[in-house]
């Protein structure tokens, strides 16, 4: 036998003894630890603003048009758009007849549907919400909240910091009924939904719900 047939055997012998033992006897896999996540964030504070504890939100119809729009999608029609901020429950009883320090709210006043500056909604083509009439623009909304229903409120009264409400610019008012739910939801929270008819605008916090139908 010549020397290259030699070492050409000895190597295949090799080979066909290391994978039988390799699969007799599998390696242990390798355990990589992950790495240390501390448990909170040594930020500096921040010299600009603080950090809101009501957060601005922004909610769309139809509700993934911002990313229709990110994809390209030209035929994407905005009808209808909410900026609100999202006060949190944090423990405590939402509504009640005598309000705070009981509750956050009270019974029978006036409400921005969320906090801070007043809550918009805008149309960006005519609808019909709730059976009536509403021209496209921008209006201000607000609500009036009773146990059994909440008393909604469409006003002229733009760029007003908080809830300053002037009966004589209310477009419209209307009334929606209020339910509770099985959820707890912490933040208040404004979101539209599909609708046989158009879309729906939903209200909730805690667990309650109401709905407030649109068409167009």
């Amino acid at each position: 036998m010549n020397t290259v047939k030699f070492v050409t055997l000895l190597l295949a012998g090799g080979c066909v003894f290391f994978s039988c033992k390799q699969d007799r006897k599998p390696s242990s896999p390798i355990v990589i630890a992950p790495a240390a996540i501390p448990n909170q964030i040594n930020e500096p504070a921040n010299q600009y603003a603080e950090v809101d504890k009501s957060p601005v939100d922004i909610s769309y119809y139809p509700v993934n048009y911002p990313k229709q729009l990110m994809e390209g999608n030209d035929s994407a029609t905005l009808t209808a758009r909410v900026i609100y901020s999202r006060p949190h429950k944090a423990n405590r009883k939402i509504f009640s007849a005598d309000g705070p320090p009981k509750s956050i709210l009270q019974y029978g006043d006036y409400w921005r549907l969320g906090a801070n500056e007043a809550t918009e909604i805008e149309f960006f083509k005519p609808v019909s919400v709730n059976g009536q009439k509403i021209l496209k623009g921008r209006y201000v909304i607000y609500c009036i909240p009773y146990a059994d229903k909440w008393v909604i409120v469409l006003n002229s009264n733009l760029f007003s910091f908080g809830l300053h409400q002037d009966e004589a610019k209310d477009v419209i008012k209307m009334e929606i009924p209020v339910q509770q739910t099985e959820n707890d939801i912490e933040y208040f929270t404004m979101v539209f939904q599909k609708s046989a008819a158009g879309a729906n605008l939903i209200m909730a916090w805690g667990n309650l719900k109401a709905s407030l139908p649109f068409s167009f």
